[in-house]
């Protein structure tokens, strides 16, 4: 609500907040539902897409080189590796879209009229994502409460 442009896939809230602010004001990246379906029954291999893609391998091989973490090469090792052998949310094969996103983040970014325009109406457009409106709503379809009456 504060005119904040959000980059993001398509799951969770994002599916909601692109539909209200329109997806010309909303930066998306990232594999779609079907998309993440097909890959998994095909199997998914996260290190592909290190193999094949420089930059991301650079990014990765820097966090293991212990820069990160004054010399320790074990401290992010278990996240490393859970990416290049899990990656359950599949951040790797999600990677070179979201750098393109950002690209094109940077853009948008770059014309102040034309972000302008965008952050306004995402503040325009967030009313829906109100805390009472988005509690209620919670309250009603996921937990299952109903209101309790209260004397004062």
């Amino acid at each position: 609500m504060n005119g904040a442009l959000t980059i993001g896939t398509l799951d969770g809230a994002n599916v909601e907040i692109r539909k209200e602010v329109g997806e010309e004001n909303f930066f998306l990246f990232g594999l779609t539902a079907d998309e993440v379906q097909q890959r998994l029954a095909a199997g998914y291999h996260p290190r592909d897409h290190y193999a094949a893609d420089a930059e991301l391998r650079a990014a990765i091989d820097l966090i293991d080189s212990g820069i990160f973490s004054h010399g320790n090469t074990e401290l992010f090792r278990p996240l490393t590796q859970n990416l290049l052998n899990h990656d359950p949310f599949m951040v790797l094969a999600d990677y070179r879209s979201y750098i393109e996103c950002q690209e094109q983040a940077g853009r948008a970014y770059r014309d102040p009229g034309h972000w302008t325009r965008m952050a306004i109406l995402n503040v325009a457009r967030m009313g829906k994502f109100s805390s009472d409106r988005s509690i209620h709503d919670y309250c009603e379809r996921t937990w299952k409460a109903t209101p309790v009456k209260v004397k004062v």
